[in-house]
C-alpha cells in the first residue's frame, strides 16, 4: 500500500513539472475571440450641438483570435494579442426624427487593436494556471463607410481615430499534457475614437465613440 501511495505521488509530481512554466517557453493560441462593445449609446454632434438626441451604437463581433507568450520566469511572462480584423454594425439612435432614419444601419467599420501585456502566472502546483495581466493596445480602424441609406441621407467621409489604451485581464490555462493546453481568458480595453462626417458636403458631424469592450477569448494552445 505504501509502495502504490509512493507511486502516485511520484507520478503526479512527475505530471505538475512537466507542465511548470519556465523562462524561455514560448506559447502559440489560436481560437476565437468576441469583441462585446459597451452597450451605451454614443450622442452626435452636429455643428457642436447635440440637442438633434442622436447617437451611436456598435454590435459585438467574433473573429479568429491569436496569441502568443513568452515566459520570463515561471511566474511572469509577456503576451500578444492579435486576430483577423473585427467588423462592427454601427446603428443610428434618431428618436427625434431628425433625419427620419431611427434604427437603420448608420455604418461598418473594422479594426485591429493589437494589446501587448504583461501576465503574472499564480503557482498552483496543478495543471491549471490562472493568470492577471494589464497591458497597452493600439486600436487601428480602416474601411469605415457609410451605408446606402446614410449616404442618401447626404452623410459621407466617415473617418475614425486611432486608440491608444489600457487593458486589463484575467485567464487561465488548463495543460492537457505538457505540450498541449485550452486557454479561456476575459479582458477590458480602453478604447475611444473621435469620428467626424461630412453632413451635406459640409464637415460638422462628429461623435466621440466610447467603445471600451469587453473581449472574450478560448483558444487551444501549443508549448515550444
Amino acid at each position: 500500500m505504501k509502495k502504490t501511495l509512493l507511486a502516485i505521488a511520484l507520478l503526479s509530481s512527475f505530471s505538475n513539472a512537466a507542465v511548470a512554466n519556465q523562462a524561455g517557453d514560448f506559447l502559440v493560441r489560436g481560437g476565437l475571440t468576441m469583441v462585446s462593445p459597451d452597450s451605451g449609446k454614443t450622442p452626435i454632434l452636429l455643428g457642436g450641438s447635440a440637442d438633434n438626441g442622436m447617437s451611436l451604437t456598435v454590435d459585438d463581433n467574433t473573429q479568429l483570435g491569436l496569441n502568443f507568450v513568452y515566459f520570463l520566469d515561471s511566474n511572469w511572462a509577456i503576451e500578444l494579442l492579435a486576430a483577423t480584423p473585427f467588423t462592427h454594425d454601427v446603428t443610428l439612435q434618431d428618436p427625434k426624427g431628425t433625419l427620419q432614419a431611427d434604427g437603420i444601419k448608420l455604418a461598418e467599420v473594422s479594426h485591429l487593436p493589437p494589446t501587448l501585456s504583461a501576465l503574472y502566472y499564480f503557482d498552483t502546483g496543478t495543471s491549471l494556471k490562472p493568470y492577471v495581466g494589464v497591458g497597452l493596445n493600439y486600436t487601428i480602424f480602416f474601411d469605415e463607410k457609410f451605408e446606402s441609406a446614410p449616404t442618401a441621407l447626404s452623410l459621407s467621409n466617415l473617418e475614425l481615430d486611432g486608440s491608444f489604451g489600457y487593458s486589463v485581464q484575467v485567464g487561465a490555462d488548463y495543460h492537457i499534457n505538457d505540450k498541449w493546453h485550452v486557454n479561456a481568458s476575459v479582458r477590458y480595453m480602453d478604447i475611444n475614437s473621435d469620428a467626424t462626417f461630412d453632413v451635406g458636403g459640409d464637415s460638422i458631424g462628429s461623435a466621440s465613440i466610447d467603445i471600451d469592450p469587453m473581449v472574450y477569448s478560448i483558444m487551444l494552445g501549443y508549448k515550444f
